[in-house]
């Protein structure tokens, strides 16, 4: 069926629906028939695949294999064990990735865009992908359109079609009918497709096709991608192949020497095997996506909402927070405080033209309970006339003046103009900021005392607001209204506040202390917006103040010069945001950009990091964004940035950790032959450490608390290396240290007649337990955190400390892993020689607080 083709009050009919919507019964019908406006996506893996995933390294299955060759020609109850420690291994792992998936995945649901539908005759908002055929939708600019759509009516409709039909240029839209057939989407010009972008004006429409029957649903299966991987993750897929090679190529040393020496070929087989399987970091990777993915599950609960996964370990680079600041740093709750009418002779007996202004201009409706609801902006004009007319009367105007047509506001003009019905005649009703205003008044002196008197109320932080107006006598083309702003009477005008969050103060001074630099950008009058950054500490005496007048006659050079002494923008464009962030990138910084417009998508797609709003924000600006705040509060970025500084720094930890236990393993095994010691450690030690005492510590690990002088640091360079800061050198001194207890031990229990090979497994095992409690922090003591600080940490900790007094104590676990009861004085020399590690990291700390 061709929707383009025929009138709408055709397709009402053969839909059965009406120009005032669907009842609630009809549209729960038609989803249970039709379904929901979803696009099918890309199957998931069930979770027996995930599973089965775990096992597709190559070296486990050479494990597997020799495990499997050594128990027909040997010994078959090590065989089981090390089969059963490869399916306890793979078992950890699918858990933790079946987590971070499910956390993903709640994440997608958080971001489903939200739909004005007419249902019974009323204005709701539902779920987009609750909408049926026969819905009748209320669209405007920065929504993203969320079903094809048949056009009712329209105002200065554009809609960017670029993602069905490459045009990059916005396409004019309308509500006639076309007579052309066989005509594409991107020439059915009174259609707009699901996925497409409003990028102004507005319109009401007619649901046509919901879910794979839109025109983007017939393309849906072209549109399916994998998930890219962040930045980190490439980093650590790189390192862990070079890594890699280098642990093959120990492993092949030692099986040769071994072979050399003599020994059983499948043992020697198996034990370097073993050490490939412990030792390469293949799950490095996995971890990192576990601990950004639990990382962005937690942020949500913090009301920032992570859409692109790179965000979550960018968060703690960010030096620059460019913030709006209607909503983000205030309350977004406005009251009228100052209010001046001209009194002259107004055009209603009833209304002061002031009234009629406020009373017409504006989108706000009232719901069941006749409570206004609107814009904020719009809803503190409106509240402040129904303090000086009855709500009777406030209706009555609407019914008297009804609108036919509007302009509506941009970020240019800085201006709205409503057109209403007024008799014979039509009612031109303009409001905006007061520079804008005074530029089409006919009465070039009141333009004038209106830009001082305006200067005065802006200076006390009021926002300034101004309206005007004419008659004029008939309706002329659509195309002819923007000629209508000018030469008009001057209404009045009325002062705004919009108070301070109270958070907000204590969020910039941490965000100072942290060395992240926030400014204010906003569409305010300059001395508005600078009252309002005063008062919350983001202007102090010295910084600057500009205009986006001032910055289009700014070249690049001369704006690069000043952009880093600049903390407020005023009465700037969406489309100079995009020129602030790049300038302070070029200037080094890594930038965080608010934004919640349709013309703010460019800026927040440049940012570092772009941030929009989730409760004013519109469909274009959270599609561009990175990171959407639930609750449009500027504390929640800070809060975000300190999470993500957590993020970061605890992946560094385990990083750390794992890296640090593995090269003790290498240095153990490889150096022992050359030493003359007999192996230290049969295979299946080898793979019982890599399990408990490599695993679950880790994972706790990256739960570790934010450190108490985390916001005090300042950001990380975005560049740096995870091995920055002396973690490399850590990896290497503490590595050889644990391997070195280790051999020590060797050598002085086989002197002492002692059971030497118990009590090697055991002081590594207990090593690298006191190695994890000891980088809990890089700075501060453990006992000084406490030890309760992160009780998952103690218990993985404490949980595998008694496994391992298991395999030492416990009969059958002696007979499984050959190992042998130690004495009291075996156990208490493993575990004071273990002890060692754990205070030579202690040291570390205190010998680098006193180099800093």
């Amino acid at each position: 069926m061709n929707f383009y083709q025929n009138s709408i009050d055709e397709f009402f009919s053969q839909l059965k629906s009406q120009k005032e919507g669907l009842t609630r019964s009809e549209a729960a019908k038609r989803i249970q028939e039709i379904g929901p406006n979803i696009l099918l996506e890309k199957k998931k893996k069930p979770a027996w695949v995930l599973f089965l995933a775990q096992f597709k390294d190559f070296m486990i299955l050479i494990l597997a294999a020799a495990a499997v060759i050594s128990g027909i020609v040997g010994d078959l109850t090590d065989t089981i064990i090390i089969l059963l420690i490869i399916l306890l291994n793979a078992l950890l792992g699918f858990t933790q990735e079946y987590r971070a998936e499910k956390t993903m995945e709640s994440l997608k649901k958080l971001t489903e865009t939200q739909t004005k539908v007419i249902r019974d005759a009323q204005t709701i908002v539902v779920p987009s992908q609750e909408l049926v055929p026969g819905d009748v939708v209320v669209l405007e600019a920065g929504n993203m359109t969320p079903a094809d759509i048949r056009l009712i009516e329209t105002f200065s409709l554009k809609v960017d079609e670029s993602s069905l039909t490459g045009e990059s240029v916005a396409i004019d839209k309308i509500a006639d009918p076309l007579q052309k057939e066989g005509l594409a989407p991107g020439d059915q010009l009174n259609m707009v497709f699901k996925g497409t972008l409003i990028t102004n004006g507005r319109a009401s429409g007619l649901v046509v096709g919901t879910g794979m029957s839109t025109e983007i649903g017939k393309i849906a299966g072209l549109l399916q991608e994998n998930a890219p991987i962040t930045p980190l993750q490439q980093r650590m897929q790189r390192f862990g192949k070079v890594i890699s090679y280098l642990i093959l190529g120990i492993c092949a040393l030692l099986f040769a020497s071994g072979v050399a020496r003599g020994e059983d070929i499948f043992q020697v087989l198996l034990l370097s095997v073993s050490l490939a399987v412990a030792a390469i970091p293949e799950a490095l990777p996995a971890l990192i996506t576990i601990a950004l993915s639990l990382g962005a599950g937690r942020l949500a609960k913090k009301k920032a909402l992570i859409r692109k996964l790179p965000a979550v370990e960018s968060l703690g680079s960010v030096s620059y927070i460019c913030t709006d600041k209607t909503g983000t740093l205030t309350q977004n709750k406005m009251s009228v405080i100052s209010l001046e009418a001209d009194h002259r002779k107004s055009f209603s007996p009833k209304f002061s033209n002031l009234q009629l202004a406020m009373g017409l201009s504006h989108d706000v409706h009232l719901d069941k309970k006749g409570k206004p609801e609107g814009e904020a902006t719009e809803l503190a004009l409106v509240e402040r006339l129904l303090k000086e007319i009855s709500k009777k009367q406030y209706l009555l105007l609407e019914q008297e003046f009804p609108r036919i047509g509007e302009l509506p506001f941009d970020s240019t003009r800085k201006r709205m103009s409503t057109l209403h019905q007024f008799g014979d005649q039509v009612l031109i009703l303009c409001k905006g900021a007061s520079e804008s205003i005074s530029g089409i008044l006919k009465d070039g002196a009141l333009a004038k005392e209106l830009t001082l008197s305006s200067e005065v109320w802006a200076e006390k932080g009021e926002r300034v607001l101004a309206f005007a107006g004419k008659l004029v006598p008939n309706l002329q083309p659509e195309s002819e209204w923007s000629k209508l702003e000018n030469e008009l009477d001057f209404f009045g005008k009325v002062g705004m506040i919009d108070p301070p969050r109270e958070e907000v103060k204590v969020s910039i001074k941490e965000c100072k202390s942290a060395g992240i630099k926030p400014v204010m950008i906003t569409g305010d009058h300059p001395a508005t917006a600078k009252a309002i950054a005063a008062k919350v500490g983001i202007w102090k005496t010295g910084d600057l103040v500009l205009t986006g007048a001032e910055l289009t006659k700014l070249s690049d050079e001369d704006f690069a010069k000043k952009v880093e002494q600049i903390s407020v923008y005023a009465r700037v464009a969406p489309e100079q945001k995009l020129r602030i962030v790049q300038a302070l990138q070029l200037k080094g910084h890594y930038v965080a950009m608010t934004g919640d417009g349709v013309n703010d998508a460019p800026s927040l797609k440049a940012a570092n990091i772009g941030v929009a709003m989730g409760i004013a924000g519109t469909d274009v600006s959270k599609e561009a964004a990175h990171m959407i705040l639930l609750d449009d509060n500027f504390a929640t970025i800070v809060g975000a940035v300190k999470e993500g500084r957590r993020i970061f720094e605890n992946i560094r930890k385990f990083i750390k950790y794992i890296l640090t236990c593995n090269s003790a393993e290498i240095w153990v095994i490889g150096l022992a032959p050359f030493l003359g010691f007999p192996n230290p450690l049969l295979p299946i030690h080898i793979l019982w450490i890599n399990l408990v005492t490599d695993g679950l510590p880790a994972l706790a690990l990256a739960g570790e608390k934010s450190e108490k002088d985390q916001m005090k640091r300042p950001p990380r360079p975005p560049k740096q290396s995870l091995f920055a800061e002396g973690v490399g050198y850590h990896i290497v001194w503490v590595g050889m240290l644990m391997a070195g207890v280790t051999l020590f031990t060797q050598y002085w229990a086989i002197q002492n007649g002692w059971h030497w090979q118990t009590m090697v497994f055991s002081v590594l095992a207990f090593s690298q337990l006191g190695h994890v409690m000891a980088i809990r922090s890089d700075r501060t003591f453990l006992f000084r955190q406490g030890l309760l600080s992160n009780l998952p940490l103690l218990l993985a900790v404490g949980g595998t400390m008694l496994l391992q007094l298991g395999v030492i104590y416990v009969p059958f676990m002696n007979d499984i892993f050959h190992t042998e009861a130690l004495n009291l004085k075996e156990l208490a020399f493993a575990g004071g020689m273990a002890l060692i590690v754990f205070h030579a990291v202690e040291l570390e700390k205190w010998i680098r607080s006193k180099i800093k």
